[in-house]
């Protein structure tokens, strides 16, 4: 299994990148786990709609030209289907049987994903209608990633 998290901006606070390691460092058991950082738009606020389009747009084929091809892509969104984290495990391991072993995770920046980004994903799925900072929503993706494999083992990390 090959995962790719593609994420605009980068991560800031110590404590978060301990946390992204930590897991990362768990992860190897499971497969190839990858996390890319692509460039935030710089702005300011209050912005016009317009503007919003244009930074989304830009960021949106930043993250799409990260995309590996053949990837599984799964846009993270607030207004996505909301899974729980068995049910992810399932969709995965769903996947990896047909033949998928490349998943690419997309977070967007602070004003969320472009359209074309949401149109291009095979899954739009959501944490939560709760908006979360971007760099620990990255943790959190890592922590349920991380969950959804010991779910595909049988391993007792999930209770």
């Amino acid at each position: 299994m090959h995962v790719y998290i593609i994420a605009v901006g980068k991560i800031r606070e110590a404590y978060i990148a301990v946390g992204i390691g930590h897991y990362l460092k768990r992860l190897r058991a499971y497969g190839r786990f990858v996390i890319r950082e692509i460039k935030e738009e710089s702005y300011r606020d209050p912005l016009s709609p317009g503007q919003t389009e244009q930074v989304l747009k830009a960021e949106g084929e930043r993250l799409l030209a990260a995309v590996p091809p053949d990837s599984f892509v799964v846009a993270l969104t607030p207004q996505g289907q909301i899974y729980s984290s068995p049910e992810l495990a399932k969709l995965m391991g769903d996947l990896i049987v047909r033949g998928q072993s490349k998943f690419a995770f997309l977070i967007g920046g602070s004003l969320g994903l472009s359209s074309e980004v949401l149109d291009r994903a095979d899954l739009c799925l959501s944490f939560s209608p709760l908006t979360f900072p971007h760099q620990l929503f990255r943790l959190m993706l890592l922590e349920q990633l991380y969950r959804a494999a010991t779910i595909l083992r049988g391993e007792p990390y999930h209770r």
